[in-house]
């Protein structure tokens, strides 16, 4: 694997980091001095331990060791660090060289057992290693301290997906640790091609957030791209991966997500594998993926661990839950309003009588039921999870059933507004659900309105915008447009695993995935 910390991740002054220290801005050489302009500077911080001590050499010196005792693991500190330079030990160095500097240097290449030391010398990056969890050590008459990774604290452990849950397949799923994340995708793709760019974004909160993709795959423009906005963004704070998506997403303007997030491992090598890109964010279980097409949102990781016909199946119905999704109460008003020519009169006559009684035409009546509902369906999120849901379903039923018995609306338009809803959960993405309960309000008010001819105008003019659409370049419903026929393996149907051969190559240099003749019955030789 390879691990790039780019110039722009130093926590210099690049992309929001803050600004860039002044040469005159060093470490002093008296340890005193330096203690207590740290301290000056983390007044506002209890955790901040500082412990000083007498290294027990044939020349003793003055050294201090200091960390933010939440953030770190103080076990390590302790045994790798204190126990070590407690313990009686004399440098390889003939008395008359026994100088800070040598000492310093003996310290640091043979007295501390932890894995990965740095050595600073400039007082905005010996903060922010303070402040991103590393240990610091000082020696007295040195202008230079080393800063070793104890990072450590309370985190969360490694568990099933919330959101994205499949029946088949892995069970683990991001953390709020980029540390894990990074180990659960390295896992998956142990390739010395797997890149990792770092960086630091946000002055006050200095997130780290990480670049994956994997080196000869990725189109070397799209990762220059993508670094290029991520270090354009100067803000104060990144807090989750929604911020960085805001700021690098094409359209800022547009219902349609043109950044793919998940908590899945899997689903993010299966993305870097196409030739895409990861970014994690420190502090979130979400990664994003760039570029972003239309299909990756009807996608469900379980897919590919099921037969290709099942995968196919489920993946055709997903796109049918999406159309019901959005065109379903609009259709209903269309037709009882402008088109009750184009019903069975059977039908015809079940619902008129259904709607005999009812005050409002059905423009209301669809609006009156579809808000409820989101309003329930809000309510039953926010609302502590033993009752949450409880609430959501029995209000539903018991609003529904009462709005009919009252007569403000049909028992056809509460099966209406029901299917429509089920069929929401079904997409598999939640922000492209939300998208199409958004946009379903605009194509009742449409049918309201002119009936079909509105439904018909507002689909032309969403296959417009969403043509027009683009993801770092890549058109957002490619490979539907532009046409590609040979890479429709993947995007209303799933073929057979030995029928992609080759990647997208609207992202990958190279899309050779594997060679020809892996379908069984040529490895069986009956083919």
């Amino acid at each position: 694997m390879k691990t790039r910390t780019a110039a722009f991740g130093k926590g210099g002054g690049n992309g929001g980091n803050g600004t860039p220290a002044e040469p005159s801005d060093k470490l002093g050489a008296d340890l005193q001095t330096n203690l207590r302009r740290l301290h000056a500077e983390l007044e506002s911080s209890p955790d901040l331990i500082v412990r000083q001590f007498t290294l027990r050499t044939g020349h003793p010196y003055q050294v201090a060791v200091i960390y933010l005792d939440t953030i770190v693991d103080k076990e390590m500190i302790n045994e790798l660090v204190m126990r070590s330079l407690m313990s009686p030990f004399q440098p390889d160095l003939p008395d008359n060289a026994q100088s800070p500097e040598s000492v310093f240097r003996f310290i640091r290449d043979n007295a501390m057992a932890v894995g990965q030391i740095e050595v600073h010398d400039v007082w905005n990056d010996v903060l922010l290693e303070l402040l991103t969890g590393k240990m610091l050590l000082f020696l007295d008459g040195w202008n230079a301290c080393i800063s070793g990774n104890a990072i450590g604290g309370e985190k969360r452990a490694v568990s099933e997906a919330s959101t994205q849950i499949v029946i088949r397949g892995p069970k683990d799923s991001f953390s709020e640790s980029i540390a894990t994340n990074i180990s659960l995708v390295r896992r998956r793709i142990r390739s010395a091609k797997f890149g990792i760019d770092t960086l630091k974004i946000g002055s006050v909160t200095q997130t780290s957030v990480a670049m994956l993709y994997i080196d000869g795959i990725v189109k070397d423009d799209i990762r220059q791209e993508v670094r290029k906005r991520l270090e354009r963004i100067n803000t104060d704070a990144i807090l989750e991966s929604g911020y960085i998506e805001e700021f690098i997403e094409d359209n800022r303007f547009s219902p349609f997500p043109t950044v793919f997030n998940t908590e899945r491992p899997d689903v993010i090598a299966a993305n870097l594998l196409e030739g895409r890109i990861a970014i994690l964010v420190d502090g979130t279980p979400f990664a994003l993926v760039v570029p972003t097409v239309l299909s990756q949102f009807f996608t469900s990781a379980e897919d590919y661990y099921q037969r290709y016909d099942i995968g196919t199946f489920l993946r055709l119905l997903r796109y049918m839950a999406f159309i019901i999704a959005l065109f379903g109460p609009a259709a209903y008003i269309a037709l009882t309003t402008f088109h009750q020519e184009m019903l069975p009169t059977t039908l015809l006559i079940n619902l008129s009588g259904g709607r005999e009684g009812v005050p409002f035409p059905a423009l209301i009546e669809a609006f009156t039921m579809e808000i409820s509902f989101e309003i329930l369906r809000e309510a039953g999120i926010r609302m502590p999870r033993a009752v949450g849901q409880a609430v959501s379903i029995v209000g539903a039923l018991v609003l529904g059933e009462a709005a009919v018995q009252a007569g403000i609306v049909s028992p056809i338009m509460v099966i209406v507004v029901s299917i429509t809803a089920i069929a929401n959960f079904s997409i598999p993405a939640y922000n492209l659900a939300i998208t199409a309960r958004m946009l379903r309000f605009l194509f009742m008010i449409a049918a309201g309105f002119l009936g079909f001819y509105g439904i018909i105008l507002g689909m032309i003019m969403l296959v417009a915008h969403m043509n027009a659409l683009r993801s770092f370049g890549v058109s957002f419903l490619s490979p539907l447009v532009p046409l590609k026929l040979d890479q429709m393996k993947d995007f209303f149907v799933r073929l057979p695993h030995w029928r992609m051969l080759d990647r997208p190559d609207d992202t990958s240099a190279d899309t050779t995935r594997m060679p020809a003749g892996q379908n069984p019955d040529a490895t069986s030789g009956n083919g």
